[in-house]
């Protein structure tokens, strides 16, 4: 505290010696960058990086900028081709609705709105927006369909010659990739001799076919040319003279050609058979989405989190007391590590343009009180509410929601729920995930020997498994062991040996895979089981052994790729001071995953029926599929091998 107040003491005193020699502060927004700040105060970057050299190395939200001031700056004066509209704002505006409706910087919307630096913009006032006034005259100036935002005057032909991508074809003709796509509905598979309907606006320049010093990327939402020089380690100029038609101004969706540093930042594949994602071809259950591509609805986000806090032990019990709780019960501990993924994904999507009013509710585990939650406050307006954890508290918030067709999602709950319209389940079953492993065995056993081992009480799974696999040999287990003479007597010598494992049993578990152990010295053996208990996790069955046996297992999630998340766990790990578990890289998917799919859609029921394929994130995938009864149930599920080294490896797909 008394740091605080120093630092604060320090901030007053240099903010008075600075306004007095011509100098002002910025507080930095979100969103905002070095180059946008800049254009509102009418300067240089150089100019801002003379005052605040730190500012080379980025700026953080809410941190002062040193601005100087020159002449009469401070007030914004309107250049004489602007005109204005006063605009009541709407319900559900935002600032980057209104800059795409009206065709203006937010930054310009900014400089005439003064209290829109501090300040939310709210329902119902008046704004004043810049429009500049349409010249009689044309500009010579030569602008690509995706900079105007006007529909292609005509047309012309490209043939597709070796090497060239559709990103590189994009950015000669000043299109973005979906323009291209949309130009080109029956193409699927882009071909040498391919004869491709392009713009007529055409860049100086051949073609580029990539090399291992340079790549392409596409332009996402909100992005600056400060961010890209950072991302791409390159400056300015350099990055202009790489993309000429950056003079006209950077756009979402344009393709850029940028330095190879290495580490798959622009994400754009080489190949020669390149695939168009045209929305047919999207309709492909089995495709990988990327939902990014595909924002275009950027109203603010109504989401709603319901989860188990237990906060009323704060209120009859001393703080103390609720830290205790929080060290002692499991379902704080989970909520608390799901709700900080959560925070982290809607900071996520900010920076993507979709905001998120977040409201969070503490259900106490109770049904009744999730009730009088939903009585109490107006949710009937929200476009998705996340939780509650446990069956009951979900099944009661989705029944309450049903009528207005709120989507309650279950994040975390394994059991299958009530069928409901509005009751969306995210984590596979049990039921689904014995449904994946079967169906993996019965696509890939060929001519294995199978062999079940399977408690003796597990009837139904050993009919289903009889009728799936008539040649499959049963080996029963005794009274909490396996016999090692009865499973080398199962054994084919001259194949492959799969063994499908399944029992609650931890003698079981432990002898059987000891025994298999021993035999895999003679035999070629992977272990499978349909379902990975706890009894796994017990210090009597070895891990090594499950390494050696290759052991399969369906799972909700799989091992954490840093390669491809992007930071995920540096960022969560600066933020909060721990490595996210589960819960909280959950929370995160999750999250990020419902915002996503508001934003590239009108809400989630059409999301499902406009993309059919799976979203997949840092441990987590998603493709809800409609239940007969009602409602919809993720059904993505991974089939996780485990290897000698006892590393993780994704082994099947949709």
């Amino acid at each position: 505290m008394r740091y605080l107040f120093i630092i604060c003491f320090f901030f007053q005193m240099l903010s008075t010696s600075a306004v007095s020699q011509g100098f002002k502060y910025h507080s930095v927004e979100k969103g905002e960058t070095v180059y946008s700040i800049a254009k509102i105060y009418n300067i240089s970057e150089e100019a801002i990086y003379k005052y605040n050299p730190d500012a080379k190395d980025g700026i953080e939200v809410s941190s002062k900028l040193v601005i100087p001031m020159v002449g009469d700056r401070e007030e914004a004066s309107a250049p004489s081709d602007v005109k204005f509209i006063t605009h009541k704002v709407a319900r559900k505006e935002t600032l980057y609705s209104l800059s795409k409706k009206y065709e203006v910087e937010i930054a310009e919307i900014k400089r005439f709105n003064k209290h829109l630096y501090s300040e939310e913009l709210r329902t119902g006032e008046k704004i004043m927006i810049p429009v500049r006034q349409k010249v009689a005259k044309e500009s010579p100036v030569r602008r690509s369909p995706q900079q105007t935002g006007k529909r292609l005057s005509g047309t012309r032909e490209h043939v597709v010659i070796p090497k060239e991508t559709k990103y590189g074809i994009a950015r000669k003709y000043g299109l973005t990739v979906r323009e291209l796509e949309a130009m080109n509905p029956k193409v699927k598979i882009l071909k040498p001799g391919v004869m491709l309907k392009v713009g007529n606006e055409v860049l100086d320049q051949p073609v580029i076919l990539m090399s291992d010093s340079f790549e392409f990327y596409e332009v996402k939402p909100q992005e600056t040319i400060y961010g890209l020089t950072k991302k791409f380690e390159v400056d300015k100029d350099s990055l202009f003279a790489l993309n000429p038609a950056l003079k006209e101004g950077l756009r979402s969706g344009m393709v850029l050609k940028v330095p190879n540093i290495g580490e798959g930042v622009g994400d754009l594949e080489i190949s020669e058979t390149e695939e168009f994602s045209t929305e047919e071809y999207k309709e492909e259950a089995g495709d990988v989405l990327d939902l990014k591509r595909s924002l275009t609805n950027f109203d603010t986000k109504e989401l709603v989190i319901m989860l188990p806090f237990h906060l009323d032990k704060v209120q009859t019990d001393s703080l103390q007391t609720y830290k205790s709780a929080i060290l002692n019960e499991r379902v704080i501990r989970i909520s608390l590590d799901f709700y900080n993924g959560v925070l982290m994904a809607t900071e996520d999507a900010k920076r993507m343009g979709i905001s998120t009013n977040l409201r969070v509710f503490d259900t106490r585990q109770n049904p009744s009180h999730v009730r009088s939650i939903i009585n109490s406050y107006s949710l009937n307006n929200a476009d998705a509410v996340i939780g509650p954890l446990l069956q009951s508290t979900t099944e009661a918030a989705a029944a309450s929601l049903n009528a207005s067709r709120v989507p309650v999602i279950s994040p975390l709950s394994n059991r299958a729920m009530r069928p409901m319209d509005n009751l969306f389940q995210s984590r596979p079953t049990d039921e689904r995930m014995q449904e994946a492993m079967l169906n993996y065995l019965q696509k890939n056993i060929g001519n294995k020997n199978l062999v079940v081992v399977v408690d003796a009480g597990a009837y139904d799974l050993k009919s289903k498994l009889g009728y799936l696999f008539p040649s499959a040999k049963f080996v029963n287990p005794g009274e909490g062991y396996v016999s090692e003479q009865n499973l080398a007597a199962a054994l084919r010598a001259n194949s492959e040996n799969w063994i499908l494992l399944q029992s609650e049993n931890v003698g079981v578990l432990s002898s059987a895979t000891s025994a298999l152990n021993r035999l895999a010295r003679s035999h070629n053996i992977s272990l499978f089981s349909t379902k990975k208990n706890n009894g796994y996790d017990n210090d009597n069955v070895s891990n090594d052994h499950l390494g050696k046996l290759h052991f399969h297992y369906p799972s909700v999630d799989k091992e954490y790729d840093s390669r491809i998340s992007n930071g995920f766990i540096e960022q969560f790990k600066e933020k909060y001071g721990v490595i996210p578990n589960q819960y909280a890289v959950r929370g995160y998917d999750l999250t990020l995953d419902v915002l996503l799919r508001l934003a590239s859609s009108g809400d989630l029921y059409k999301s499902f029926d406009a993309y059919r394929g799976y979203t997949e994130y840092n441990e987590n995938k998603f493709r809800y599929l409609p239940l007969a009864g009602g409602g919809y149930q993720n059904d993505a599920v991974y089939i996780i091998k485990v290897n000698e080294d006892l590393t993780l490896s994704v082994v099947n797909d949709l």
